[in-house]
């Protein structure tokens, strides 16, 4: 019995996704599910693969937690496919030993910092509709990117309409600092609400003092009115 129980565990191990290919390289295994039509990431994949290919299909999303029981993952390819949403967690427990990331020929525009700045992994980041601000800028100055690839990351939309088109490493080095920009977009935001508060309560000050005058008019008006006032003015 436990000679049987041994061997469901290895099978399920070893186990491969339907919808995919596993093999060995160099002695490390390999899952191919390049080309294979999947809209998410597969949940059978083994967990001693090393190297996981899942291009070239329509997955949208990559969620917290995806790869965390792949604990031996070195290499991770999700180049050309559809890809709009990182999770935060999305890489959660592949930190340590994860080499290289493909996220290239996506459709990502904006990504937590938090899902690649913990990586160690070389990233590749090029050819995807990326809206130039700065979380972008942050991931760009602290992430190690593939050299190859760093002037493919190309403004898509920027917060300034002259940086759309241009590839981000340009626009930083020619001293743009997309942080500080952000600074200042709050710093004006605060103080027009600043502004406004304090206007409103001008405005509040002179219809009270207003109303109080007019009050006050009616009073005076009313105690003329009376007989005995009439009277003593004669």
């Amino acid at each position: 019995q436990a000679f049987f129980c041994l061997l469901l565990c290895i099978s399920w191990g070893s186990s491969c996704p339907p919808s995919c290919q596993c093999t060995e390289r160099a002695g490390a295994k390999a899952v191919l599910c390049s080309s294979r039509h999947l809209e998410e990431i597969p949940k059978d994949i083994p967990r001693d693969v090393v190297f996981l290919k899942l291009d070239a299909n329509s997955i949208t999303r990559i969620p917290s937690n995806a790869f965390r029981h792949l604990s031996h993952l070195e290499e991770i390819d999700l180049s050309r496919n559809a890809i709009e949403k990182i999770d935060r967690a999305a890489f959660k427990g592949v930190a340590a030993g994860l080499r290289t990331l493909d996220l290239s020929s996506n459709r990502i525009r904006s990504i937590p910092k938090e899902a690649l700045l913990a990586l160690n992994a070389k990233l590749r980041l090029a050819n995807n509709p990326w809206h130039c601000e700065c979380a972008l800028q942050e991931v760009l100055w602290e992430a190690r990117l593939d050299p190859d690839s760093v002037q493919d990351i190309t403004c898509h939309t920027a917060l300034r309409e002259e940086y759309v088109g241009k590839p981000l490493l340009q626009v930083l080095d020619a001293g743009v600092n997309f942080c500080s920009m952000r600074q200042r977009t709050m710093d004006v935001a605060m103080f027009i609400t600043m502004f406004a508060w304090f206007a409103m309560v001008i405005v509040y000050v002179i219809c009270y003092v207003r109303h109080n005058q007019e009050d006050a008019c009616k009073h005076g008006d009313y105690l003329k009115s009376l007989p005995g006032t009439q009277a003593h003015a004669e």
